[in-house]
């Protein structure tokens, strides 16, 4: 398999896990899915069946709302992966009160050495409005540092706007 890093940004059900998955599953099987998001609510809770009924027979699930570098560096060589999503990911860090620009460098380390093909969805949330308080104004800021330094180290970088991918890089 080859060690490639493919990045897909997008908004809110913008279809970019769903193309992700169409990516990946063009791969034979078995995928690993890393999930980032906890359920603290019934909403959530949806959403996240929603994902999981998406994915059919092949799919391999890791929970990994805080150590998403660990979960990877255990995934065995050539596996192919599904990260989704780094913005959870990072908001987990935040509310944890975590040291984000730390969590953050050991993340892009990691992504920039894919051991196989890696597809990593998150949120690009720069596109609207300046948040009214400071939390979402830091969220909004780190998550878009973020974004930059994966798509940096990325092989290819997708955009998907309305369920269609326009590739970036």
């Amino acid at each position: 398999m080859p060690e490639t890093l493919t990045f897909l940004l997008g908004g809110a059900r913008s279809g970019k896990s769903a193309h992700a998955e169409r990516l990946i599953t063009q791969i034979p099987a078995p995928w690993t899915y890393v999930a980032t998001a906890q359920a603290y609510d019934d909403e959530m809770r949806e959403r996240i069946s929603i994902h999981v009924g998406r994915r059919g027979d092949g799919w391999h699930t890791i929970d990994a709302p805080l150590d998403l570098v660990g979960a990877l560096a255990g995934l065995p060589d050539g596996a192919p992966v599904l990260v989704d999503c780094l913005t959870l990911w990072l908001t987990n860090h935040m509310l944890a009160e975590h040291d984000v620009a730390a969590e953050c460098a050991a993340l892009v380390e990691t992504l920039s050495r894919p051991r196989g093909p890696w597809f990593v969805v998150s949120n690009e949330v720069g596109l609207g409005i300046v948040p009214d308080n400071a939390l979402a104004r830091r969220f909004r800021d780190d998550a878009g540092r973020l974004n930059q330094k994966v798509a940096a180290v990325a092989d290819e970088v997708l955009f998907v706007v309305a369920g269609l991918p326009m590739k970036v890089k």
